[in-house]
């Protein structure tokens, strides 16, 4: 059904804009024959590595079935807008609807374009997104505090080593105090992966680097990848938290596992546990891939969530879509019943839909300051109060 699906866009295209054009049969056909190929893009995936999250291809070969189809859901698209337009002059004025091969032609080099912008805009290193956020009851030792997120890096044969040690470079040089990344780091096993990831074990904050799973890990084996993760250096967070200390002060760093962790038998995210025995006066910043739970993260008192898997809704317009499956939250800072939930767009994205139009990758530099009028003590009873629930 999964390829089923992709091909539905693509014998659209193939019967309303390939079809009417006035070549020559076997041109036609050639075309048509394309189109129908390049839409099971996911099948070679699943042929090449046994999974559509996986396509163990050459990068090149990757890049341009990304290209191609990405144009033909683009070109969907188009081509259902101007049968719309047609139906209604036909509705409105008796007029039987048609256009013009050169209207076609059009839609053609325009999905053509916009696809090729979109995947280069997808597949480089992403540039720096600064972000301020308040927090009622941060210690004075922590204003100013920087944290760098890393979210959905998906590495992987369109994002390999070479790519990794570029985002790496970029994000040491932000000289941030601490590094989160919110799942989804790999698409493959850690044997297809090793190379890959290795740079990772370059990356480094003088409060450390910590790591969640997110709903990508659970499709190669998440304990395997949270091994390998630590043995890159970086302090996993499955259900569990840090504290960060400066100068007596604390911070409470918690994470949690996925929520697609039931479908293959691992602990669901459990927010009680991960701060069982944190300090209750301490502010708590959870990372958590998924953001559709953060209402609940806000009842229990929670400071601030660091989330992704969204991928920022990828083009413009698709918001309100990812929106429906995500709780309402898709790309940006949401202040969540007093929390404040940042969804970050991503640092890479999954290769099966490599596309990012008006919705760029980012490596987010957070930092941290303390709320203006804030009540020490009302803060505390209230962090109390949402730890105890």
């Amino acid at each position: 059904m999964f390829h089923f699906a992709f091909a539905i866009p693509a014998l659209y295209v193939i019967g309303r804009t390939v079809w009417p054009m006035p070549w020559a049969l076997g041109i036609k056909l050639a075309v048509a024959l394309l189109v129908l190929l390049a839409s099971q893009y996911h099948l070679y995936s699943r042929w090449s590595s046994g999974s559509v999250f996986s396509a163990e291809m050459p990068r090149a070969v990757v890049i341009v079935f990304n290209w191609a189809f990405s144009a033909i859901l683009l070109l969907a698209v188009f081509q259902i807008l101007f049968d719309l337009a047609g139906l209604a002059r036909m509705l409105a004025t008796g007029d039987s609807p048609g256009f013009a091969s050169t209207m076609r032609y059009a839609m053609i080099a325009g999905a053509m374009l916009l696809s090729a912008i979109g995947v280069h805009a997808a597949i480089r290193v992403p540039s720096l997104n600064d972000v301020e956020i308040e927090i009622a009851n941060l210690p004075a030792e922590f204003e100013g505090y920087a944290m760098l997120q890393l979210t959905d890096l998906h590495i992987s044969r369109l994002f390999p080593e070479a790519w990794t040690k570029a985002v790496v470079a970029a994000a040491n040089a932000l000289r941030a105090d601490l590094v989160v990344i919110t799942g989804d780091l790999i698409d493959g096993t850690v044997a297809d992966r090793v190379r890959d990831v290795a740079p990772l074990r370059g990356l480094h904050a003088p409060d450390g680097v910590f790591v969640i799973p997110g709903n990508h890990e659970y499709f190669f084996d998440p304990t395997a990848w949270m091994q390998q993760f630590a043995q890159l250096g970086m302090t996993p967070l499955e259900n569990s938290h840090a504290i960060v200390t400066r100068q007596g002060a604390q911070l409470v760093l918690a994470g949690v596992t996925d929520l697609s962790a039931d479908e293959t038998g691992f602990p669901m995210p459990d927010l009680g546990k991960a701060l069982a025995g944190a300090p209750s006066t301490a502010p708590v910043i959870l990372l958590d891939h998924q953001p559709k739970n953060a209402r609940t993260a806000a009842a229990r008192g929670v400071a601030l969530q660091l989330s992704g898997h969204t991928h920022g809704g990828l083009v413009v317009g698709l918001e309100r879509i990812f929106a429906l499956a995500n709780g309402g939250y898709v790309s940006g800072r949401y202040n969540v019943q007093g929390m404040t939930l940042y969804v970050n767009n991503g640092t890479g994205l999954w290769g099966g839909l490599a596309l990012r139009l008006g919705k760029p990758s980012e490596l987010t530099r957070i930092t941290l300051r303390r709320r203006a009028g804030w009540n020490q003590n009302e803060g505390r009873a209230i962090q109390l109060s949402g730890l105890n629930d």
